[in-house]
């Protein structure tokens, strides 16, 4: 708490009031959002008390939410990059999904994933015709008991040589993303780009709170990955790029150890997979498999 000398009067003026805003939810129907919203009050009011938070800050703090949600539309989420850079993200990954032997490690959603991505083949290619050098992936889909997920449905995106996705330009172009379904021993690849690390989308109210307190608005360089499959619980993840010099300062703390691996060149003599003519730039490679854990059992109550 503060270490600002509180009289025993305004100490109980200020819990009365606490007391008094937690009562009013009493009430509450639903016995999850009545004891999300006690707490919710319970801890802002006691981060207020404890900051002795004051009024033109408070002010601040208004204008800012507001800037959020001015900046934010169909196309950018600020709120999700606030909540990214305040590690909100990933604390609540992390709640929601508790280890589970041998499952991949999940990691943040960004802001960038869209529905309706193209649909590829296995082999197929994401670029689009972005720009960056060209990255096969390949690796299997399996449970936590070893077992091949066959028809695992795998959306992929990623932001271009230029930092940028899709979504950031203007001209409604699809590319950097696609999803694809596992065959039938849970093996899947595909082409994409190499990541590079890019900067979140600095020039709003977040970005001008990570310069203000002396942050960095950069991503480590990763692909996205979303898969899903029966009875199975859905895994948000990226893969990340071993040797960056981001990956120990992630600008949403979304980098695993687990999770880093190793994108190998190749020149552009050495064949490809698949027998494609990558011309004369080198290309790269890696191998990510997945294992997806059990969905929980009340989940599946549900929806039998």
């Amino acid at each position: 708490m503060s270490t600002i000398n509180i009289s025993d009067d305004q100490s109980k003026r200020e819990e009365e009031l606490v007391r008094a805003v937690i009562a009013s939810f009493e009430k509450t129907p639903d016995p999850r959002l009545r004891e999300v919203m006690k707490k919710l009050v319970e801890h802002l009011h006691n981060f207020v008390r404890d900051v002795r938070l004051q009024e033109s800050e408070w002010g601040t703090m208004i204008d800012f939410l507001t800037a959020v949600g001015q900046i934010t539309d169909e196309r950018r989420q600020e709120f999700i990059l606030l909540s990214d850079v305040l590690g909100i993200s990933m604390q609540t990954v992390a709640v929601s999904n508790e280890a589970s032997g041998s499952a991949t490690e999940a990691t943040v959603f960004g802001p960038f994933f869209v529905n309706d991505a193209p649909h590829i083949g296995i082999g197929g290619d994401i670029t689009g015709g972005a720009p960056g050098q060209l990255c096969w992936v390949e690796g299997t889909v399996r449970d936590t008991q070893g077992s091949p997920l066959g028809g695992a449905r795998i959306e992929v995106w990623e932001a271009d040589d230029d930092g940028l996705y899709d979504v950031q330009y203007t001209d409604g172009r699809v590319a950097g993303r696609a999803h694809l379904y596992a065959d039938s021993d849970g093996k899947y690849s595909f082409w994409c780009l190499t990541p590079t690390p890019y900067p979140i989308p600095d020039d709003g109210p977040v970005g001008a709170l990570l310069e203000a307190t002396g942050r960095s608005p950069m991503r480590a360089a990763h692909l996205h990955f979303m898969v899903t499959a029966p009875n199975q619980r859905r895994l948000i993840t990226h893969i990340f790029v071993a040797g960056d010099d981001l990956l120990t300062s992630d600008s949403v703390f979304g980098v695993k150890e687990s999770l880093i691996k190793n994108f190998a060149i190749q020149q552009s003599d050495t064949p490809t997979p698949d027998g494609r003519d990558v011309g004369t730039t080198p290309w790269s490679r890696t191998r990510f498999d997945i294992v997806l854990a059990p969905m929980a059992s009340e989940v599946l109550e549900t929806l039998s």
